[in-house]
């Protein structure tokens, strides 16, 4: 797209961030304080793409071709950590993307939220860490990774563990229902997302806490001129909640399984601590196919993600350490029958045979991004091609001397998919090494370089460098 067909667009963008600004300073109370985020990130790399670790997990923020340019100017207020009964907070930040082919602007995240004592209300965009995956190491959560833009949705809840009543703490709960938009109409258009989720944890004031819990999302409703419009009142949205079979005016399929496209996960973490060393373990599992049951004896359990990260705040050399070990490979087998009923099969997880996209949004997969986002279809297909993996994955963090870094490395072997299997393994490689430091003497400012590599057929032969330079502070208020 030109330059120049967007420059209306970018001005359109650039006005309402000055209006909220606007808006946002005269609502603060001489108690709040509204902050500034200014980033600016600018990539060259070798390859046909951004090497893999460059634009994975960056909520979409880092384009994918092989040299870009982005600038982030941000407010916003934190909705803290104060004992105050109410509490609200909101964000927004504007995103400017470039690179050899176009120029946009867009909202990168714009929402407000409020929670009243442990009960929150968030509307809009906002970046999330869903799932018990280490939020900075890991290779993302098999369900919801940080992979993709973020969505506008409507989420009500309780977003962290809180103690149950009565129980001395030693058992909390978090949970949460989410009702989100696709607005990318890549296939079919105004799909809806539908996410429930609930975790219990139990071990209070022990060294060892144990975690369990189960994700549901699904899609649903939608419109396009083959299939017609998909069901989308408010008795379809209960039987997507239950996950039955579509009633009238749903199609034929999912009138024999159930209605939208459904996935599961659940998660196992076991977490403990002693003399300043925190240790975290972690499985979790995905599943499309009937009958559910708990993580372990589900008809695919040998597919999954575990994880373990060891870290320390006796050691800031080597903060933390990670290994995870992620298969998708059994998705229930190519056909999944028992007693002579078809259950499934052939899962593909983040594919569906009536909403093509699948479980995408704006091209880049929505869980992991080692089931390859369909950015990366050379026929130009929305379909996920690749959905049949297993990689090891590593990573470390820790500060020397003020400079902060981080390191991962994967190794995958992808077999494509059931429907379209690849003629031959591809493996592939793909490595990370981030430093960043705060300079006081230049008021703050934060500088960056990173680099990266991938070796392999998947993605092809690349490496990049990325430098940043960020400046945080306070707007107004104190």
């Amino acid at each position: 797209m030109p330059i120049m067909t967007n420059h209306s667009r970018i001005q359109k963008h650039i006005y309402i961030f000055l209006s909220f600004l606007a808006t946002a300073s005269s609502m603060l109370a001489q108690k709040d304080s509204l902050k500034y985020d200014v980033q600016l990130m600018s990539l060259v790399s070798s390859g046909h793409y951004a090497p893999f670790w460059q634009q994975s997990n960056q909520y979409g923020s880092v384009l994918s071709s092989p040299n870009s340019t982005n600038l982030f100017v941000g407010i916003g207020k934190e909705l803290g950590n104060s004992k105050q009964l109410f509490k609200y907070g909101y964000k927004a930040k504007l995103l400017l993307q470039t690179d050899y082919k176009q120029t946009h602007a867009y909202f990168h995240e714009l929402y407000a939220e409020g929670k009243l004592s442990v009960f929150s209300l968030i509307i809009g965009k906002r970046k999330e860490h869903l799932g018990c995956q280490d939020s900075a190491l890991s290779c993302g959560g098999i369900l919801f990774s940080k992979n993709s833009l973020p969505m506008p949705k409507i989420t009500a809840g309780i977003e962290h563990f809180t103690p149950v009543p009565f129980s001395g703490g030693w058992v909390e709960i978090k949970g949460a229902i989410a009702h989100g938009w696709f607005t990318d109409n890549t296939y079919m258009k105004d799909v809806y997302l539908h996410h429930l989720y609930a975790y219990g944890r139990v071990g209070g004031k022990f060294p060892v806490h144990l975690s369990y819990g189960i994700d549901h999302v699904a899609q649903w409703g939608g419109y396009n001129t083959e299939q017609g419009q998909q069901p989308n009142g408010l008795g379809d949205l209960i039987r997507i909640m239950k996950g039955k079979q579509g009633g009238t005016g749903a199609l034929e399929t999912d009138k024999i399984n159930a209605l939208g496209n459904h996935i599961i996960s659940q998660s196992l973490k076991l977490e403990s601590e002693w003399n300043g060393f925190k240790l975290d373990a972690y499985w979790q599992n995905i599943s499309e196919d009937g009958p559910i049951d708990l993580i372990g004896k589900t008809m695919n359990a040998s597919d999954g993600l575990w994880g373990i990260t060891l870290r320390n705040n006796r050691f800031p050399v080597l903060k933390g350490v990670l290994y995870e070990y992620l298969r998708t490979t059994d998705q229930s087998g190519p056909i999944n029958e028992q007693d002579g009923i078809v259950y499934g099969g052939a899962d593909g997880y983040f594919t569906n045979s009536v909403y093509h996209e699948g479980w995408n949004y704006f091209n880049r997969t929505i869980g992991t991004p080692f089931i390859s986002s369909p950015f990366y279809n050379k026929n130009g297909t929305i379909y996920t091609l690749n959905s049949r993996v297993e990689v090891h994955h590593f990573g470390a963090e820790g500060d020397i001397k003020g400079y902060n870094y981080r390191l991962l490395v994967s190794f995958s072997k992808n077999y494509g998919a059931y429907y379209a299997p690849f003629p031959s393994v591809i493996k592939n490689s793909s490595l990370l090494l981030e430093v960043h430091k705060t300079f006081p003497s230049l008021q703050g400012v934060e500088a960056g370089i990173s680099l990266s590599a991938d070796f392999g057929k998947l993605y092809g032969n690349s490496t990049g460098c990325m430098i940043t330079l960020r400046k945080r502070g306070l707007l107004l208020g104190y």
